[in-house]
């Protein structure tokens, strides 16, 4: 069925004709970002500098984000919730937390507040028949999740960043890929074509939506701590390359985001952009000074390719230093995307507040040693109290219960509203 759809985003109005995902009519390249040295180009010719946040924790979930220490990856909190109230209700909790972390509310408040971009980080196991948050044998999952999130931002007029946060066999080797401790998938052949694979059907799905700016082929890969850390770090392009030529077999027209090994700050062995047009880079910086000499490496590397340069990821500090660490990026022509948009407490646009009993009921047994059966029963407490607290923290969650962090989103100088 032929559409027409009118989109702002930013300042610009998009004029798409015949958007379909079927493949029988094709938009136009005009219709999408581009890449023009080292700026990003909106399809009216204006160019785009990148605010936005990142939306955390909803389909990768992270520890602290909970307020959990230990227990800090996707498949520990899983493993955690499980022996805490049993699998069927954690299967109820996944998809009610999925269903309520962010919903349309959240989107609509983020371009309020002055933002054009957001930065959707998500598991590879989405795509997959593995169990992940409550769901198993529904390799769409991912699909339903994202394109919820394209109409939203698409009725916002917000761009939106597709990011493979953990991908098959673990990019990165730590917490935050839900790995296993290494990076397998610099390994292993066989997550290498499930990376492939994934992205090959990620861009077969949107490869005519303009409202994704870009896809994010992985997150921080290569952690720093690997006595053949350098070794790994060579196979970085060529790992790059597979997700690229996967990608285009579909979608010739959007952008591919590379990060750099330890933490997006390594970028030596990306100098190569010829063999493709649409290619930008992302880093990512929490902490140091907040001046043009401490990220002068980022910008050496992006004037030295002529590509752009985003910073995916940044935060966690004073609304002081993000202030000036905004203006810093602004005239340095980098843009950014917060992290994260939500999680308990503070240090996030929106502020989930602790239910009452969370930290002594939850938090307790999700911080206390559980490597055995014994220990697993001597902390657990009451299943039904259990249950009570996780149902809490899904309301707590929802957009109208949350606390807008007023400072933190003056600092990055947006507006947060009433």
């Amino acid at each position: 069925m032929k559409k027409i759809l009118t989109l702002i985003v930013g300042c610009s109005l998009l004029m798409v004709v015949g958007c379909t995902r079927s493949g029988e009519e094709r938009v136009s390249a005009d219709a999408f970002v581009r890449v023009s040295g080292t700026d990003l180009i909106r399809p009216d010719g204006s160019k785009l500098f990148i605010k936005g946040t990142n939306l955390g924790n909803w389909l990768n979930p992270e520890g602290y984000m909970f307020g959990f220490d230990k227990t800090n990856s996707a498949h520990f909190i899983d493993e955690m919730v499980r022996q805490l109230v049993g699998p069927d209700a954690a299967n109820q909790f996944w998809l009610l937390f999925k269903e309520n972390y962010i919903t349309r509310a959240d989107i609509d408040y983020i371009k309020q507040a002055g933002c054009n971009t957001i930065r959707l980080p998500f598991h590879y196991k989405l795509f997959t028949d593995e169990d992940y948050m409550g769901m198993a044998s529904n390799r769409n999952e991912g699909f339903v999740r994202i394109d919820a999130l394209v109409e939203w931002c698409r009725d916002a007029g917000l761009y939106l960043i597709l990011d493979m946060h953990d991908a098959p066999g673990g990019q990165t080797g730590d917490n935050i890929d839900d790995s296993y401790g290494y990076p397998w998938l610099f390994e292993s052949k066989a997550s290498q074509a499930l990376f492939a694979d994934i992205w090959q059907r990620i861009a077969r799905r949107y490869k005519d939506e303009p409202v994704i700016l870009g896809y994010e082929l992985m997150n921080e890969p290569i952690a720093p701590y690997f006595d053949n850390m350098d070794s790994l770090n060579l196979r970085l392009a060529s790992l790059y390359k597979i997700g690229v030529e996967a990608i285009r077999k579909e979608d010739p027209h959007h952008i591919i985001l590379l990060g750099g090994a330890q933490w997006n700050s390594n970028f030596a062995q990306l100098y190569d952009t010829r063999f493709d047009k649409q290619i930008m880079y992302t880093c990512h910086r929490y902490g140091g000074e907040p001046t043009t000499q401490a990220i002068g490496h980022f910008i050496q590397f992006r004037d030295s390719v002529q590509r752009p340069m985003y910073m995916g990821e940044i935060g966690h500090n004073t609304d002081e230093w993000m202030a000036a660490f905004c203006r810093t990026m602004e005239t340095n022509n980098i843009g950014w995307t917060f992290w994260p948009y939500k999680k308990v407490d503070n240090s996030a646009f929106m502020g989930i507040r602790r239910p009452e009993r969370w930290d002594s009921l939850v938090v307790r047994f999700a911080e206390a040693p559980r490597t055995t059966y014994k220990e697993i029963r001597e902390v657990r407490p009451d299943h039904t109290e259990a249950m009570q607290a996780l149902m809490q923290f899904v309301e707590a969650a929802r957009f109208e219960n949350c606390e807008v962090q007023q400072g933190y989103i003056r600092a990055l100088g947006l507006n947060p509203l009433p």
